[in-house]
């Protein structure tokens, strides 16, 4: 079983004197995301947070990671592999940012596709507004020093 909580990973390119983010669309449901996944055994978020986007982008471990404070819950309801616990009823998703050097990526098998938008355009493609409000503070963050 997962340990419990969810993370979320945008990667991001410098593109001249701005920013393009990847988002990426899930192949069963068609709705575009960040790299998402669950934490395993006793990982900590970061370390979940370098495996998935190691699995689902080919992002090297040693990227530049950001923490960012943007976080929600979820309901187990809403997550399939942890309906049935009683020991668990809302897991945390941590967010963060990834600084890749190349606009290619490798995508795992939860992917069709993934595209690199300005940020306007890739907040618009999200479904939840977790991606959203992560997505937000990512871009202010880099463009607001």
């Amino acid at each position: 079983m997962g340990a419990p909580y969810k993370v979320i990973v945008f990667p991001y390119v410098k593109n001249g004197k701005g920013f393009l983010y990847a988002v990426f669309k899930r192949k069963d449901l068609q709705f575009w995301q960040a790299i998402s996944g669950g934490g395993e055994n006793r990982e900590t978020p970061i370390q979940a947070a370098k495996r998935e986007a190691f699995e689902e982008a080919k992002i090297g471990k040693s990227s530049r990671f950001i923490k960012l404070n943007s976080m929600t819950t979820i309901p187990i309801a809403d997550v399939g592999t942890y309906q049935g616990r009683t020991d668990v009823l809302v897991l945390p998703e941590y967010s963060f940012g990834v600084e890749v050097l190349t606009k290619e990526l490798t995508i795992g098998k939860e992917h069709s596709r993934y595209l690199w938008l300005p940020y306007e355009r890739a907040r618009k493609r999200l479904k939840y507004d977790s991606n959203k409000s992560a997505l937000w503070e990512l871009h202010y963050r880099l463009t607001r020093r």
